[in-house]
């Protein structure tokens, strides 16, 4: 007998769910010769990956002119993940598949970006800045010169779902998602001929669990492809994590309340030499405080020559906040690749030689973001109030001791 859902249907089993993938993909990939695959390592994507290769190996999909992997290397990937897509993608290679490692710029790479030009870490209020620059934008531009090279638009596979939810009326919405499906986001997304590439989100309606079958036993096995894949579902904690907690970030990332993968991650024997990453979100902490940061001094207009809204406001970080920063990040690196080492574990590369090199070029030539200019007080000095509509409150002599 069938599970049933909360939502009052039979749950998809796991043949059931792999069988609506195969509909999508038949359904849709042969209207285009080109397909390309949004692979960040993570669970999703990765079982969205080796689950496409198998139908492709075994002829149940017919292949497409060309197929290439773009792999998205944020350079802050949890180690457990970097280990195994690299391992996946050298078997890829081996089968003949093209993939290509997306990257940022240099200058835009995390902790270029914070600790050299002094770009204060993103938060999820006023300053997300990161998921957009070290991902999605390097994703758009790989994906512009795949397009230039096929001369026509891809059709590219993505591993976003949206689990029971998407199944809740007993269906999945087969057409442009935008006036469909829930959130805007749909089986199919078809683009405008002008633009880069039409969207198939193969796995929309599948649950975690299925995720977790498929990393774990599925995939793995010879008949399936033999993957490397059984490393990704324990980085999250394998099927006893809950669908709310089964997501990663980067190492130390930012914005989350809590490290939950890495956390899990470090319940494991063979990965418990990782415990000084735990160190790198009080950094991140440490750097938006007023005393590591410059503040505007007030008055400062917008281009139209109106004041700006929010005066006063906190900026980039010192120059000797991002040496210490610096500083804090080579060590944590150091004392994890020493226990890697002693060990027999994989190290961690949080900051290559190159990398290494351009930050202290950068802090030692003064770099600031834009319309900064190194001149400004630090964000702990005590000022006078300055107002949007211009006016100053002096500041009083016991808020100058209180200060001090």
């Amino acid at each position: 007998m069938k599970l049933q859902s909360l939502f009052g249907g039979a749950r998809l089993q796991m043949d059931e769910s792999i069988d609506m993938t195969l509909t999508s993909l038949l359904a849709y990939g042969p209207t285009h010769r080109h397909w390309a695959i949004a692979w960040s390592g993570g669970k999703d994507s990765t079982a969205l990956l080796t689950l496409v290769m198998h139908l492709l190996d075994t002829g149940r999909v017919p292949r497409p002119e060309t197929f290439t992997v773009l792999y998205a290397d944020t350079r802050l990937e949890l180690l457990p993940l970097y280990v195994s897509a690299g391992v996946i993608q050298h078997e890829l290679r081996r089968r003949g598949v093209d993939v290509r490692t997306v990257m940022a710029p240099l200058d835009k790479r995390f902790l270029v970006y914070v600790l050299g030009r002094g770009v204060p870490p993103p938060n999820n209020n006023t300053l997300r800045w990161c998921t957009r620059q070290i991902k999605v934008d390097p994703m758009a531009a790989e994906l512009r010169r795949l397009v230039g090279d096929r001369g026509e638009k891809v059709l590219m596979l993505t591993g976003v779902r949206q689990g029971e939810s998407a199944i809740r009326d007993g269906r999945i919405a087969m057409s442009c998602g935008r006036d469909g499906a829930e959130c805007g986001q749909g089986w199919y997304q078809e683009t405008l001929p002008d633009q880069l590439c039409d969207t198939l989100a193969p796995l929309l309606h599948w649950r975690v669990c299925h995720v977790w079958d498929w990393l774990m036993f599925h995939a793995p096995a010879p008949e399936y492809g033999g993957w490397a894949t059984s490393g990704v579902a324990e980085a999250y904690g394998g099927e006893e994590a809950e669908e709310i907690n089964a997501r990663t970030g980067c190492v130390g990332c930012p914005l989350a309340q809590r490290d939950t993968a890495l956390d899990a991650v470090l319940a494991q024997p063979e990965w418990a030499h990782l415990a000084p990453l735990k160190e790198i979100r009080p950094v991140w902490r440490e750097l938006r405080r007023p005393q590591r940061r410059l503040r505007q001094p007030g008055g400062e207009a917008r281009a139209d020559g109106s004041l700006s809204k929010n005066q006063q406001r906190l900026g980039p970080l010192t120059l000797d906040a991002r040496r210490w920063a610096l500083g804090q990040v080579l060590g944590i690196q150091r004392r994890v690749n020493e226990a890697a080492r002693a060990e027999g574990r994989p190290p961690v590369d949080l900051l290559d030689a190159e990398e290494e090199a351009r930050i202290r070029d950068l802090i030692e030539a003064g770099t600031w973001p834009q319309r900064w200019t190194g001149e400004e007080p630090r964000g702990d000095v005590p000022l006078d109030a300055v107002f949007a509509d211009g006016s100053v409150q002096p500041l009083l002599p016991w808020d100058v001791e209180a200060a001090g």
